[in-house]
């Protein structure tokens, strides 16, 4: 017998449907509706609500093998994942990527194949984007309806853990991302069995329930979700996806709730656990331990670095760039963490943020980067900074990046300049919600002065292979010498013991805003820049331990041709 189980308060009657054979359901006092029936494993079922004949998934499923509409089907792992005395994110190196465009065969089985590109390069942590089960075949995975379950196309639940074993096998960490404050337009059910979504909304589309009325159940549908990716499928932690539109106005907030329980987890099984949150409030109770008053979160992105890097270097300054790109801005954000800290924002029109204590939270609690998925896939057309900028502001952006105090991640393909785009792609299968999507993304860039026949169609599939990555440029040219200077810049990381100093007092940063040169003393490193088109003089003299172009020794100065970088050792 196999015991069966959904929370449906909404329906007066729910039967149990497996391989077509119906049961009936006996609700409890906590309108959880149970039933034990024989069930061969790997058996398809669902659950059939009040007089609708139409056999729903199981919001709870483990697995979709023929998609988010339809029946779940019955799962148990082959095996529990592997024994892994894993690591914390802090101060580590983290490696985003997308499963479907980051191999050509876009599985996790294909993935693995290229794992031990990523020890090479000396990343610790790999980032997975969603892998819960959307509509369609291929997507961002941020639209994601049944979040229990993995998408099939990737290679399902089994497929995960073989590719976090194999990650593990190799010293490699695995974050996966999380998509808890929306629902995705196709697939998603869950309001036919109870209230999981309030009356408020966001950006993506109705708000989560989790401080309405019988929200209790709804908490614990994310909370169960969020650990069993770390306790059923061995991940090291989470990304948290737009945290801000968590609205929660209970007294104990769920980002605490889960940081609390997180850690409990950590206890049983043995070995750090992580969650690294997206929030672009620059809130430092975020990354507060609880026990201080805080949210819990080991870590938080850090989107004011990225705008500080890319548009110092790029010279880029629409939109929520339109604060930033002065040496200034871009000194003053990595000594403080947050550029706006209870300060008037531009692009907002009113302050924004809180200052970061940095004397007692560490900056290996803020991710540095130049380059995520978001970042250059909500771009108009995909491109990304290698498709725009030269060779010596690549490497300038990464020395800035991975030369910095902060926990650093990379996007797949940045290391060596990838030149492939990653575009918005979806495969929604009803041709009104997909027309709806393509038109909606050519209206919104429209708005903004773009052409609309060169916004990408999502839906076509050529925006979908287009966006997967070309490993065949990874050994050649400026290709491979630009990989070279990430596995210098990550080696200094892991190998110097002041880089590894988390502490933003002990950072102190020069510059010069004509000359357009800066430089980031590490202890008895320096960094320095050259973000000008000419060569400049830098009064930092030492030994060169890393370069990307020639420098040399001046007098009391330092000669960076320019759009280069170079490690001097100081002391």
């Amino acid at each position: 017998m196999t015991s069966f189980a959904v929370w449906a308060p909404r329906p007066q009657v729910v039967r149990l449907d497996v391989d077509g054979t119906r049961y009936p359901m006996t609700r409890g006092d906590d309108d959880w509706w149970r039933a034990d029936v024989p069930a061969a494993p790997g058996a398809r079922y669902g659950f059939v609500l009040d007089d609708d004949e139409t056999v729903l998934p199981d919001p709870r499923s483990a697995r979709q093998p023929d998609g988010v509409h339809a029946r779940s089907a019955l799962w148990q792992p082959q095996a529990a994942p592997a024994p892994w005395a894993g690591r914390s994110v802090e101060g580590a190196v983290i490696y985003e990527l997308h499963l479907g465009t980051f191999t050509p065969g876009g599985t996790f089985d294909s993935a693995v194949e290229k794992l031990d590109h990523l020890v090479e390069l000396g990343v610790d942590f790999v980032e997975v984007m969603p892998v819960n089960a959307f509509s369609g075949t291929h997507g961002w995975g941020y639209d994601g309806v049944l979040w229990y379950a993995v998408h099939e196309p990737y290679g399902g639940p089994d497929g995960l853990l073989r590719f976090v074993d194999a990650c593990h096998a190799r010293g490699l960490g695995v974050l996966i991302d999380a998509v808890f404050n929306h629902l995705g337009p196709s697939g998603n059910y869950l309001p036919r069995f109870g209230p999981y979504l309030s009356r408020g909304s966001n950006p993506w589309g109705e708000s989560i329930n989790i401080a309405d009325a019988d929200a209790d159940e709804v908490r614990r549908y994310i909370l169960d979700c969020a650990l069993r990716w770390m306790r059923d499928f061995g991940a090291d932690g989470l990304r948290l996806d737009a945290v801000h539109a968590l609205v929660d106005t209970t007294a104990i907030h769920i980002l605490e709730e889960l940081a609390t329980e997180t850690q409990a987890l950590a206890i049983e099984l043995g070995r750090p656990l992580s969650l690294v949150a997206e929030s672009d409030l620059n809130d430092p109770r975020l990354i507060t331990p609880v026990a201080h008053g805080g949210l819990g979160m080991t870590a938080q992105w850090d989107d004011d670095i990225h705008h500080a890097i890319h548009t110092a270097v790029s010279g880029e300054r629409q939109g929520y760039y339109g604060d930033f790109g002065s040496l200034a801005t871009l000194a003053q954000t990595l000594t403080h963490g947050y550029f706006h800290a209870g300060t008037y924002s531009s692009f907002r029109h009113r302050r924004h943020g809180r200052p970061l204590d940095t004397t007692t939270i560490p900056a290996t609690r803020l991710l540095a980067y130049t380059l995520t998925h978001d970042q250059v896939g909500n771009r108009a057309v995909g491109d990304r900074p290698s498709q725009n900028l030269t060779f010596g502001q690549l490497a300038v952006k990464a020395a800035l990046a991975l030369g910095s105090p902060y926990t650093a991640m990379l996007f797949m393909g940045e290391e060596w300049g990838s030149s492939s785009p990653f575009q918005f792609f979806t495969s929604h299968p009803e041709p009104e919600l997909g027309r709806a999507t393509a038109e909606g993304r050519k209206a919104e860039f429209a708005a903004h002065g773009w052409d609309a026949d060169e916004i990408p169609d999502p839906q076509d599939p050529a925006t979908f292979e287009r966006s997967k990555l070309d490993w065949s440029e990874v050994r050649s040219g400026e290709h491979a010498r630009l990989l070279e200077i990430y596995r210098g810049l990550i080696r200094l990381r892991r190998n110097e013991s002041d880089f590894a100093d988390p502490w933003l007092p002990h950072l102190r940063v020069e510059y010069d805003e004509d000359s357009r040169w800066i430089a980031m003393h590490r202890g008895a490193f320096a960094v320095v820049c050259n973000l000008n088109t000419e060569a400049v003089l830098v009064p930092v003299t030492g030994t060169v331990v890393l370069a990307s172009d020639d420098p040399a020794p001046d007098g009391s100065a330092t000669r960076l041709p320019g759009h280069s970088f170079a490690v001097l050792r100081t002391g």
